[in-house]
C-alpha cells in the first residue's frame, strides 16, 4: 500500500487516465477509501456517485450520463430510448438513462444520473450488444437493430411512438436493412409485432 502523501498523486492520475473511477480500481491501485473522501472534502476530486469519482475541471461528453451509469453498473447495457438516442435515430432526451440488467442483478439506490433500470435474462442481455468509449469509460451499448426490437418488446414502457420514430430513422438512414431488422425482430420474439410497421415502411421507401 502507497504512502497516505503518494495515494493523492495516484488518484489524480487514475481519474485524469479514465475520466473517472469506482472506489473498487482506485483501491486497487493503492488508494484507500479515507483518501478518497478527504480528497472530495478538500474539493480535489467530485463524488458522482457512492464510490464513483471524477475530477473537477474533467472535459464532459454530451454522453456523460451514459458513461456514468456505465462506472455505476459495468456488467449494465444501455438500452431502449437512451440507445435510440445515441445511435441518433430520436429526438428524445431521455430525463433517465435506461440500462438493463439480469434478473437477479443488483440494483443501485437512486441518485445522480437517474437510472431506468430493465431487467433481462442472460440470453436477451448478451444479444447485439456494442462497446463504446465515453470520456475513457467503456460503455456498453445495445446495437440498433436489437435496440428497436427492444423497443417494440418493451413498447408499453418508451411509448409505440418512439419503437416507430426508431425504426423510420434507422430504414431511413440506412443504418440498417429490412432483412436485418426482421431476423433481429424474430430473434427478440416480435416479430409478428413488427412485421405490418417494417411492411409499410419499407413499402413507401
Amino acid at each position: 500500500m502507497p504512502r497516505v502523501s503518494q495515494q493523492r498523486p495516484i488518484a489524480r492520475k487514475l481519474l485524469a487516465e479514465r475520466g473517472m473511477a469506482r472506489l473498487a480500481d482506485l483501491r486497487a491501485a493503492g488508494v484507500t477509501a479515507a483518501t478518497m473522501t478527504r480528497m472530495a472534502n478538500d474539493g480535489e476530486v467530485v463524488r458522482m456517485a457512492r464510490g464513483l469519482y471524477q475530477l473537477p475541471d474533467a472535459e464532459l461528453d454530451a454522453r456523460h450520463s451514459l458513461a456514468e451509469a456505465a462506472a455505476r453498473l459495468p456488467k449494465g447495457v444501455i438500452c431502449l430510448t437512451s440507445a435510440l438516442a445515441f445511435h441518433g435515430l430520436t429526438d428524445q432526451l431521455p430525463r433517465k438513462v435506461w440500462i438493463a440488467i439480469g434478473v437477479s442483478d443488483w440494483a443501485p439506490k437512486p441518485s445522480s444520473p437517474p437510472l431506468r433500470i430493465v431487467r433481462m435474462t442472460n440470453a436477451l442481455l448478451g444479444d447485439g450488444v456494442e462497446m463504446h468509449t465515453i470520456e475513457s469509460v467503456r460503455v456498453k451499448v445495445f446495437g440498433i437493430a436489437k435496440t428497436i426490437a427492444d423497443c417494440f418488446r418493451h413498447r408499453r414502457s418508451v411509448g409505440l411512438s418512439i419503437a416507430l420514430e426508431g425504426l423510420q430513422e434507422a430504414l431511413r438512414q440506412r443504418k440498417v436493412t429490412p432483412a436485418a431488422m426482421s431476423r433481429q425482430a424474430a430473434k427478440s420474439g416480435v416479430a409478428t409485432v413488427m412485421r405490418p410497421y417494417l411492411e409499410a415502411l419499407t413499402a413507401n421507401a
